[in-house]
């Protein structure tokens, strides 16, 4: 990540009076309950514990014990028996790091890590790959994912304890924190590509794949975290974009209805809401902020609306060879759950003259927007209307339903058109 300002580089490195800038890795710190305890510490730091029954006004404390790892870049505490696992530490009775060990301390004792006969502590080395990047908690497995490969730790007994089986290879991942866990399946971004492992490691069928990649700051992967919002059925992931060193953008995997959409939004974390009514997530203004409550903007305590939208895939008549005219539009939108009196949609006819012509207004992603166009219609649609009728000609068309008012929530159904051929040019 950049960093500018007073102390920023190295002294004297830039122009007297005007200073210099340089990079830094982001910090990233893991976290993981044992029992009413928490367990954390920084990527490349030691391990620190805090005790609950000290209360709250009493600070964290460094984990101390028999060969306490001092060293590591990643804490999972697992569900079975309730070993505390280092992935990335320093080996035993040595200060050298290992990017692929995995340590593990005695079985409910998070301060014995110095396997012998009488405790369940010990470590393996993985093969695949050069570092571990991300490991998650999976049912009667703990997941680990290495820069090319996909691993499952499974609980043993002794002497081994725990085993590795190679479930995926030849794979990529973004973060530490680009996997979300939903429904016995395990879901991340990698380097130019969705997965999915639910027994069976596999790329996921991404329609944004391309939008999203390509226009993406792979200095900034480490950045990418991921989330679940269970009520919805969705995996979301934040990222930054080209121009952007901050999360700015989010990709939607709807895994219920197998479908994907986007949107720009700034968030640092996200907790879903568990014990909670809501999803709680971390802003760039330092507050945290309930969604899916309400339906307007309120991060900044000034009431602003939700610009949404959707878009169809362009349609056609007999595979295009037949202008279409348009003259009537049977909407099926509802607003329920709408806090204005008057909740109002906008929809939009886009036409094109010819394939690949391009829509003039929004440019079309896959062509030029210099093409002709005969007409775009763009048609108000309030909370009664039943139908529209319009007049609009192309060889393709698409439909574009948004809103971008205060207080109004809307739901597209399956909307009618009523069309006919209206001849070859």
């Amino acid at each position: 990540m950049p960093l500018v300002g007073w102390g920023a580089s190295s002294w004297s490195s830039g122009t007297w009076g005007i200073g210099d800038t340089s990079t830094d890795s982001i910090r990233i710190w893991s976290q993981a309950n044992f029992g009413e305890d928490l367990i954390f510490g920084p990527r490349d730091g030691g391990i620190y514990i805090w005790d609950a029954t000290n209360g709250l006004s009493t600070r964290a404390v460094a984990l101390t014990g028999t060969e306490v790892p001092t060293s590591q870049k990643l804490i999972l505490v697992s569900d079975i028996n309730r070993f505390v696992f280092c992935f990335g530490a320093n080996e035993i009775f040595s200060a050298t790091v290992n990017p692929m060990l995995v340590r593990w301390s005695d079985q409910e004792n998070a301060t014995n890590w110095s396997p012998s006969a009488t405790n369940q502590a010990g470590d393996l080395i993985l093969s695949k790959g050069t570092q571990i990047v991300a490991a998650k908690q999976a049912r009667q497995e703990v997941l680990v994912w290495t820069n090319s490969a996909l691993y499952a730790l499974q609980y043993v007994g002794a002497p081994a304890v725990w085993t590795a089986q190679l479930v995926g290879e030849n794979i990529s991942i973004a973060s530490q924190n680009a996997v979300a866990y939903a429904n016995g399946v395990a879901y991340w971004m990698g380097k130019d590509k969705f997965y999915m492992y639910d027994g069976r490691t596999q790329p996921l069928k991404c329609d944004l794949r391309k939008f999203i990649f390509n226009d993406f700051n792979v200095e900034q992967y480490e950045q990418v975290f991921a989330g679940t919002n269970e009520s919805y059925h969705e995996i979301w992931w934040w990222y930054c974009s080209t121009d952007s060193n901050v999360s700015d953008r989010y990709v939607v995997y709807n895994y219920l209805d197998q479908i994907w959409y986007y949107g720009t939004m700034s968030r640092t974390a996200w907790l879903d809401s568990g014990l909670r009514n809501y999803p709680l997530a971390a802003t760039y203004s330092n507050n945290l902020v309930n969604h899916e409550q309400g339906v307007d903007d309120n991060e900044t305590a000034v009431t602003a609306a939700i610009p949404a939208y959707v878009s169809s895939a362009q349609f056609d008549l007999e595979d295009g060879h037949q202008f279409a005219f348009i003259w009537r539009v049977l909407p099926d939108i509802s607003f329920d759950g709408s806090e204005v009196g008057s909740p109002t949609a906008t929809m939009t006819l886009l036409p094109l003259q010819n394939s690949g012509s391009g829509y003039n207004d929004p440019t079309s992603v896959g062509g030029s927007n210099s093409g002709g166009i005969t007409r775009t219609a763009t048609l108000p649609v309030e909370q009664f209307t039943g139908q529209i009728f319009t007049r609009v000609r192309g060889r393709q068309l698409a439909i574009k339903v948004e809103s971008s008012e205060v207080g109004v929530t809307w739901q597209l159904g399956s909307p009618r058109i009523d069309m006919r051929a209206d001849g070859r040019r």
